[in-house]
C-alpha cells in the first residue's frame, strides 16, 4: 500500500514538474523570439520621437505616443481600481466576516467579474461613453481600464488578506479598535506586500490589453495633453503595425512590443524588490 502511495506521488510529482517547466520554457520561447526581432529593429528615435504622418506606411518616428498613452491609462486605472478595491477587499475581511455566504457570494461575482473578457469591458465602455456623450478620449479609456482591472485588485488583495490570522484580527477587536480601524490600521498593514501584487497585476492587466481601448480611448500620434483628448497605446500601434502590408513596418511591431515587455519587466521587478523589502522591515 506504501509502494503504491510512493509511486503515485512520484508521477504526480512528475507531471506537475513537466507543467510548470512547459510554462517556464514556452514564456521564455515568447520573450526570445520578441527580443531577438525587436532589439534588431529598436532604436533610440523609436522611443524618443513621435510618429510622422506616414509612420506606418514605413515612414520616419517613433512610438513615443503610445509609450506614453499606454502609462497614462494604465497607471490612471490602476489609481482609481486602488481607490475602489482597497476598502471593498478591507470591507470583505472585516465587516462580512461572520457572515459567510455574503462573503464568498461577492466572491464569486468578483470571480466572475475577472473572467468577463476584456472585449466585452469594451463594448460596456463604449456604451456608457455614447450615453454620457463622451468622445474616445483618455478619460474614457483609463475609465474602462478601470472596470476591467478593479476586480483583479480586490480578488487579489483579498487573498492575501484572508490569510492573515484570525487571531490577530480578534485580538485588535479586543483591545477596543473598531472594526474599520482593525481594517485599516491592522489588515492593510499585514497585507501590504500583497496590495503591491495586485497593483502589479492590475497594471500589467491594463497596460497591455488592446480589447477595452480600441473603441474607448482612441488612436492619435500626438501625446495628450487634457483627459478629453484621443490616446494611442502600445498593444493597438503593435496591432496596426502588423496589420500594415509592408514588411519593415510589421517587423518595426516587434520593436514596439520589446518596449512594452521591457516595461512590465521593469514594473514586476520593481514591485517585488519593494515587496520584499517592506515584508522584511514589518518582520523587523
Amino acid at each position: 500500500m506504501r509502494n503504491g502511495k510512493t509511486i503515485e506521488e512520484k508521477i504526480f510529482k512528475i507531471l506537475t514538474g513537466v507543467a510548470c517547466y512547459s510554462l517556464i520554457a514556452i514564456l521564455g520561447y515568447i520573450i526570445f523570439i520578441i527580443f531577438r526581432k525587436g532589439f534588431s529593429y529598436l532604436t533610440i528615435e523609436m522611443i524618443t520621437q513621435l510618429p510622422t504622418g506616414g509612420y506606418y506606411y514605413g515612414g520616419e518616428g517613433g512610438v513615443l505616443n503610445a509609450i506614453a498613452g499606454s502609462l497614462y491609462i494604465a497607471g490612471g486605472a490602476t489609481l482609481i481600481a486602488l481607490i475602489l478595491g482597497v476598502p471593498a477587499a478591507l470591507y470583505i475581511n472585516s465587516h462580512l466576516i461572520r457572515h459567510k455566504k455574503t462573503q464568498n457570494t461577492v466572491r464569486y461575482i468578483l470571480d466572475s467579474l475577472w473572467g468577463i473578457p476584456s472585449i466585452v469591458y469594451g463594448a460596456f465602455g463604449f456604451t456608457l461613453m455614447i450615453w454620457l456623450g463622451m468622445s474616445a478620449s483618455l478619460m474614457a479609456g483609463i475609465i474602462t481600464v478601470a472596470f476591467l482591472i478593479t476586480p483583479i485588485v480586490i480578488r487579489s488583495f483579498d487573498e492575501v488578506l484572508s490569510t492573515i490570522p484570525k487571531g490577530l484580527h480578534e485580538a485588535s477587536l479586543a483591545l477596543g479598535s473598531t472594526r474599520s480601524q482593525t481594517a485599516f490600521k491592522v489588515l492593510l498593514k499585514q497585507g501590504f506586500s500583497g496590495l503591491i501584487t495586485a497593483v502589479l497585476l492590475a497594471f500589467g492587466r491594463g497596460i497591455g490589453d488592446a480589447a477595452s481601448v480600441l473603441f474607448t480611448a482612441g488612436y492619435t500620434d500626438l501625446i495628450p495633453t487634457n483627459l478629453d483628448e484621443p490616446a494611442a497605446t502600445l498593444p493597438l500601434s503593435i496591432f496596426f503595425q502588423l496589420s500594415s502590408p509592408i514588411p519593415a513596418v510589421r517587423e518595426r511591431a516587434y520593436a514596439a512590443a520589446a518596449i512594452l515587455t521591457i516595461i512590465v519587466l521593469i514594473i514586476s521587478l520593481s514591485a517585488r524588490f519593494f515587496a520584499k523589502r517592506y515584508s522584511k522591515s514589518n518582520l523587523k
